[in-house]
């Protein structure tokens, strides 16, 4: 990565190509089963889809806009388009000699094949001509390009085929070129029988259909040649604050706009001739640099599917089940539970079930009269919205805050405001232009209390989170969960929800720090308090894990701390601004990243404050958009066991991996952490073996 002399800042956009980086090593490590190393292939595509879809799109932008401007590390937006294409280039054609000259040759030697035209017998010729003309001819619509048919406009990320062909057609019209755009229903691999195919997991491409039958869509026309390509929009929404009188009715019409935003990016087949490719530029109104010519099908994240396919469990992660939570073993109630003491949840090494069973408890339990919850990401199926519904029916006060704006997951939200809404719940978008990000769950119950239970009192019980209410992705990302009926906290999540849902000034929070107004002078003040210890010769310790690394002022007061003496470890997932080891700056600071099974994603702030350590749970990444423009919680953790549990399980535990983390270095490379040691250490292996799975 490349900075300029001067800055003291790292590039965002190489930052996140160097992320990926780290995950497509994941794909060329024997050690991870071969399916695994197929599924970390599929997910570098879909991260850079949505790099070029958001990031490259706004950095096209501002270089339209703002020909002079300077992103943060003191590059000129020209000389980070350039860097970023020349670094994504590497990296595409990396993933592809990896797929084709690793992974595919090792899937045959285990009986997966990839069925090319090339190599069809003629008895799967047959089956495949059989297949195209069943399943697929029916539902394809050739376009021919002529004055009555322009260029089409094609689909984002959609796949399609643009046909070299010569003749006349029934008019007499010279044919020449053709687009067919493959609709989205049908699928992109197909099984073959067995018997037919010689292996036991034969597949075939949709591309190759097309490429052995797409004469058939053209009869008595000469076809010379079928060529995929793929275009990338730009998908970011734009919603005028000003102008917004229903958030909800103002995305349902921009939602059909994402798919036909301004060209960032042509992906096209390595065989396709050059004069095409010029021609599809042309007509995306792109130039050579974002073109990108790859050795196999334009679009990998279809391939995830396979790993569903193939059963053979050797070639997978050995299946975990999260373990239960132990301290509602015992049968008493979750209520009686949580007025006893504070319960910790860490996914996905324990169940995210205690989150739906207290919301199913709360939803049929006669004594509950509210629950109030936010929702950022949720699935199109989910049994926390269900819970929700039941509880409005029920009778309960439900209020649910649903972002709207979470980021391609817009519609789906809508289609949950409007069953919640016709379920009986109140629901509320959150505060337009800051995006409700924190996790939050409070549930309202009426309690006996006084001499002989004769009283009735009200109260509290609240479910604060790292991560979303989303059960699919509870067993793949590491997230906190903190259950708790602590009477100051669960005032602090009533006040935030008054805030969100009503009109009120600001107000003191007990324990909780809050975005946009006391979370960034609440890290600062901490930050700086450690760097006065350090100063004052006692000891003094930062150490932090989140996603992302990026806000300015943080990493200022982080620089800071390090020139005090302050010792800091910082555990950063994916792109970190921060230039970590710079003699006179940065030389107390260390930057690791893990990557592995699960997507590490929970946020811990640790300070040892004189001895106190203080220590929060977040949803927040140290970003301007997370501090500023966001709506966010960080919450403690009082319980001296509880926090003692986080810093093993989630900080001590990746400082210690001497096998697989990735160390950051002063110009923004990382280097893999190797280790001749009889006792290596993988930290998410550490900590499946600590709750009892298979590592």
């Amino acid at each position: 990565m490349s900075t300029t002399p001067s800055s003291t800042l790292l590039n965002r956009e190489l930052g996140i190509l160097e992320f990926n980086a780290r995950v497509l090593a994941q794909a060329a490590d024997p050690k991870v089963p071969l399916l695994e190393r197929l599924k970390f292939i599929c997910i570098v595509s879909s991260n850079l889809d949505e790099f070029f879809e958001i990031r490259m799109a706004g950095l096209k932008e501002q270089m339209r806009d703002n020909a002079s401007g300077l992103t943060p590390d003191g590059l000129s937006f020209q000389q980070t388009y350039q860097l970023v294409t020349e670094r994504t280039q590497r990296i595409v054609a990396s993933q592809y000699d990896m797929l084709q000259n690793t992974i595919f040759p090792l899937l045959e030697k285990e009986g997966v094949f990839f069925h090319l035209t090339t190599t069809w017998t003629d008895a799967q010729r047959e089956w495949a001509r059989e297949f195209f003309q069943r399943e697929l001819a029916p539902v394809l619509t050739p376009i021919a390009l002529d004055p009555a048919h322009p260029f089409p406009r094609v689909l984002n990320k959609s796949l399609n085929f643009v046909v070299e062909l010569s003749g006349k057609d029934a008019f007499g019209r010279d044919a020449d070129l053709a687009i067919v755009q493959a609709p989205r229903a049908l699928p992109r691999v197909v099984k073959m029988p067995e018997k037919l195919s010689g292996y036991p997991y034969g597949f075939v491409m949709l591309s190759s259909f097309m490429q052995g039958f797409v004469h058939e869509l053209f009869p008595a026309i000469a076809v010379h040649g079928c060529y995929q390509f793929r275009v990338t929009r730009n998908s970011d929404l734009f919603v005028s604050e000003d102008e917004i009188t229903d958030l909800r009715e103002a995305l349902q019409g921009e939602l059909p706009t994402r798919h036909f935003g301004d060209t960032v990016r042509l992906e096209v087949s390595s065989d396709t001739p050059a004069p095409l490719s010029r021609r599809l530029l042309l007509e995306s109104g792109l130039s050579e640099q974002d073109l990108y010519r790859v050795s196999g099908p334009v679009n990998l994240v279809r391939l995830m599917q396979i790993p569903d396919m193939v059963d053979r469990p050797a070639l997978k992660f050995p299946p975990y089940v999260p373990a239960p939570v132990k301290v509602f073993s015992s049968g008493a109630s979750m209520f009686d539970v949580m007025r006893q003491q504070d319960v910790l949840l860490h996914h996905p090494y324990e169940s995210f079930s205690s989150v739906l069973d207290l919301l199913q408890l709360a939803a049929a339990d006669p004594n509950v009269v509210a629950i109030k919850q936010t929702v950022y990401r949720t699935g199109n199926e989910s049994l926390v919205m269900e819970a929700l519904m039941t509880a409005a029916r029920n009778g309960k006060e439900v209020t649910v805050v649903v972002e709207l704006l979470a980021r391609f997951d817009e519609e789906t939200n809508i289609n949950w405001a409007e069953r919640l809404e016709s379920a009986g719940a109140h629901v509320i978008y959150g505060v337009v232009g800051h995006k409700c990000h924190a996790k939050m769950l409070l549930i309202v119950r009426r309690e006996p209390t006084g001499p002989k239970a004769k009283q009735v009192k009200l109260r509290r019980y609240a479910h604060l989170g790292t991560g979303n209410y989303h059960p699919r992705t509870a067993r793949l990302y590491t997230d906190f969960g903190l259950l708790t009926a602590d009477e100051a906290i669960c005032e602090d999540v009533h006040h935030v929800f008054q805030l969100l849902t009503g009109t009120a000034g600001t107000i003191r929070l007990n324990h909780l720090w809050q975005s946009p107004f006391t979370m960034q002078s609440n890290l600062v003040d901490h930050i700086r308090a450690e760097a006065r210890n350090a100063r004052a010769c006692k000891p003094a310790r930062i150490i932090a894990k989140m996603n992302a690394l990026l806000e300015p002022s943080i990493i200022d007061e982080l620089y800071k701390a390090s020139r005090a003496g302050v010792k800091i470890d910082l555990i950063v997932r994916g792109v970190c601004a921060l230039m970590p080891g710079v003699p006179g700056m940065s030389e107390n600071i260390s930057v690791r990243s893990i990557i592995g099974r699960f997507l590490e994603h929970h946020r811990v702030y640790y300070f040892l404050a004189g001895g106190e350590e203080v220590l929060y749970l977040s949803s927040a990444d140290w970003m301007d958009r997370n501090l500023f423009r966001r709506v966010e919680v960080a919450f403690p953790v009082l319980d001296k066991t509880l926090k003692a549990r986080v810093i093993k399980e989630s900080l001590q535990v990746h400082l210690r991996d001497n096998a697989s983390a990735w160390i950051m270095q002063p110009d923004g490379n990382y280097e893999r952490k190797q280790t001749r040691s009889k006792h290596p250490h993988v930290s998410q292996n550490d900590m499946l073996e600590m709750f009892g799975g298979t590592p």
